[in-house]
């Protein structure tokens, strides 16, 4: 297997960071990996639903974000990737500080992959675990300067 380029990596990261839903939601990617991924989210007044809570949506942004990114790193570079489908179960409610989902991939194919990701407050509680269903699009990579992997 080839090796990813950590240049690649940053400019990943400038990219998906920079964009302007990750922007809006602030969620950021904290790490990447050939299938793991981690997603942070500090918790923001805007972040609650009306009963104190943060928003479920928020948590369904985070599992289907760290999903996504830990399906990603496998594909050639010249594909892209998109949500199939998206299932998620909410265990705990989130109420303040750091959020993390930690995304993996447990089956890499090159049509379709299947991951998953929890969300856990900053004790390590889970607070949710969700599964999706990913599809290759080839022809769809990211127009990204630096070559996605090392030879």
């Amino acid at each position: 297997m080839d090796r990813i380029n950590p240049d690649y990596v940053a400019a990943l990261y400038q990219m998906v960071n920079g964009a302007a839903f990750p922007k809006h939601i602030a969620f950021r990617v904290a790490d990447i990996g050939f299938d793991s991924c981690l997603i942070e989210l500090d918790v923001l007044p805007q972040h609650f639903q009306p009963f104190g809570i943060v928003h479920g949506g928020v948590l369904a942004t985070l599992i289907d974000t760290a999903t996504f990114w830990a399906g990603f790193m496998r594909l050639p570079a010249d594909a892209g990737l998109v949500n199939v489908d998206l299932k998620l179960n909410y265990l705990k409610p989130a109420v303040s500080g750091l959020l993390k989902a930690e995304g993996r991939c447990i089956r890499a194919g090159r049509q379709l992959s299947y991951t998953e990701a929890y969300v856990r407050d900053d004790k390590g509680e889970i607070l949710a675990h969700g599964t999706s269903t990913l599809m290759a699009l080839p022809g769809k990579g990211l127009k990204i300067a630096p070559a996605k992997f090392l030879g």
